[in-house]
């Protein structure tokens, strides 16, 4: 059996830029924790103000229960 968990990383999020290191802090705090990445997805993510998205990533992590 196997578990999921979805990270929504917002532009802002990420200080303006989609920055290498700080993408390189996620999915390292998640492989500690035992996540294996398993995608990952550039999309619009609905921002928490108005109608508009900004641009974001969702990060798909698996791990075996």
């Amino acid at each position: 059996m196997y578990s999921y968990k979805v990270v929504e990383l917002r532009e802002k999020m990420i200080g303006g830029k989609m920055s290498g290191d700080r993408l390189e802090e996620i999915l390292n705090e998640h492989a500690r924790q035992g996540w294996q990445l398993k995608a990952i997805t550039s999309t619009d993510i609905k921002g928490r103000l108005g109608p508009g998205g900004v641009e974001g990533l969702m990060i798909t992590f698996e791990r075996q229960d």
